[in-house]
């Protein structure tokens, strides 16, 4: 058995069904592409029976990466595999990815099939998706939820109809290593020509395990790992790619086994999606929060001062974290902020290079040091995050102890430039009101967060908010050095984000796998 391991990353899929962390075309793309470039094997682009939306997303992620196989999750009927099928046929190297669920109370509940109609319907599913491709997957949902016997049964079903990856996902998070070890093991053993295929596995964090059990499933013969950037997903989120590559990487000793990952790609990566999706990195994540490699500690600063490796079991560098944080300044030139940017991994053409270039041109007159955060913030606001509907032109405030506060901005809405001017408790409710007067919407606001991006009196706010309006949720993020103007960007980030889920409804949901 060889010792290398396919990283199949679902961020745009399974990733994309956490809360308010819907994509749209552009930003869709935009991952998918961060995603080629970091060098994963496979990219699940989406559901594309689940809406228009997502069908269009899919094909044009298809149409456009080159060196990696893109999937198409469908359920294990003909008409998902077909429309699965039509989104991904451009591709350089298609997968048709079918699922059903093989747990009692899976079938009993939800399927209210029995265990002969749910073999019969993988066998008709996975020889329907092999008619299209040789690359199918198929996935027993729920798997760790099910019973063994029948478990094998359902995956010799699918190899003997054509699969050629059987994913194995704890689909609620429920097993444990020693447990999810053994169960792969079992698989290996009571299934005829299991060793013909790839064993893939997919694991949730509902317990915190997500990471561990997916390295037992290696250390078992799994050699596909399905997992997300900055560990994104459904209820407590999905295996973290990050932690599996590093942990693969770092404990090479007792974890053998490659990756195709350019672990330097990882930071840049976990920046886009946080800020595509609007959903900050903890800072305590391993990896890539923004104190996986700080030191408080007296006696840890002096370690590392001395020696880095007495205090850090890996460097910053080898995840795309550069050490020199402040690099650039008023003085600089194009030629030094271009390559700034090309380490982060932003590839601008001439007219957003030359945007960019003013606007951190404007940072540097307003801040006495400019830091790397502050650069992705600044490319982040004025690239990444979709604006489209919705767009700031101008805002005043006024606000003191003897003044009830009030707000005067100006919004492009579709173009057209509309005013407004409206009180509030305070100088942020009184911006968020006459957005929504501007807008003629009321959100709810369920959560607002205002972080530092630095250190220092003069640091840019980052401001991340949860909006809710018709059932819809929306997440935004804004950053300035003021931070209402980045309260009022993160605000109408999220109106932009909540429209454009409003019109890209979902008629179905893969919830699961």
């Amino acid at each position: 058995m060889n010792n290398f391991v396919k990283i199949f990353d679902t961020t745009l899929r399974d990733g994309e069904q956490a809360p308010g962390c819907s994509m749209n075309e552009e930003e869709k793309v935009k991952v998918a592409l961060q995603l080629e470039k970091l060098g994963v094997d496979i990219i699940e682009a989406g559901f594309p029976i689940a809406s228009e939306g997502d069908f269009n997303s899919v094909k044009l992620i298809a149409n456009q990466i080159k060196n990696c196989e893109v999937a198409g999750l469908c359920r294990a009927n003909l008409k998902d595999i077909d429309r699965a099928w039509d989104a991904i046929k451009q591709a350089v190297n298609p997968r048709i990815h079918t699922f059903i669920a093989t747990s009692d109370i899976h079938l009993d509940y939800k399927l209210k099939k029995t265990k002969d109609e749910v073999l019969e319907i993988i066998g008709q599913s996975v020889r329907h998706a092999a008619k299209y491709t040789s690359n199918v997957e198929f996935s027993c949902e729920d798997a760790t939820r099910s019973d063994i016997d029948f478990l094998c049964s359902a995956i010799s079903v699918a190899i003997q109809s054509g699969a050629t990856t059987i994913n194995i996902p704890d689909t609620v998070g429920y097993t444990i290593p020693s447990e999810f070890g053994k169960m792969i093991s079992s698989i290996r053993e009571g299934v005829a020509g299991i060793d013909k295929v790839t064993i893939s596995v997919h694991c949730h964090n509902d317990l915190g395990l997500a990471v561990a059990n997916s390295l037992a499933a290696i250390h078992e013969g799994a050699r596909q790992v399905e997992c997300t950037i900055n560990g994104l997903g459904e209820r407590a989120g999905n295996a973290s790619l990050e932690e599996i590559v590093m942990a693969l990487k770092v404990r090479n000793d007792l974890n053998p086994f490659d990756t195709a990952i350019n672990t330097k790609n990882i930071y840049p990566c976990s920046k886009l999606v946080s800020s595509v999706t609007g959903v900050n990195v903890q800072p305590n994540k391993a990896i890539v929060g923004a104190n996986a490699f700080a030191h408080e500690a007296g006696i840890h600063q002096d370690g590392v001062l001395k020696q880095r490796n007495t205090y850090e079991i890996m460097e910053a560098e080898e995840v795309g974290i550069p050490s020199n944080y402040i690099v650039l300044g008023k003085h600089s030139g194009r030629h030094a902020f271009r390559d700034r940017l090309n380490e982060f991994g932003y590839s601008l053409s001439s007219d957003k290079f030359e945007i960019a270039f003013k606007k951190f041109k404007e940072l540097c007159d307003k801040k006495k040091y400019v830091f790397d955060e502050d650069i992705e913030a600044l490319i982040n606001e004025e690239f990444v995050r979709s604006g489209n509907y919705y767009q700031l032109i101008s805002l005043y405030c006024s606000s003191g102890t003897d003044e009830k506060p009030s707000a005067k901005l100006s919004l492009s809405i579709d173009g057209k430039e509309v005013n407004v001017n409206e009180f509030g408790d305070g100088p942020i409710d009184s911006v968020f009101r006459s957005i929504c007067k501007a807008v003629e919407l009321n959100p709810k606001l369920n959560s607002y967060n205002v972080a530092s991006v630095t250190s220092g009196m003069d640091a840019q706010a980052e401001v991340s908010v949860i909006i809710n309006e018709s059932s819809h949720t929306a997440r935004g993020k804004g950053s300035s050095t003021d931070v209402i103007v980045a309260s009022a960007k993160a605000f109408i980030n999220a109106l932009n984000n909540l429209r454009w889920r409003k019109l890209h409804p979902k008629i179905a949901s893969p919830k699961g796998i």
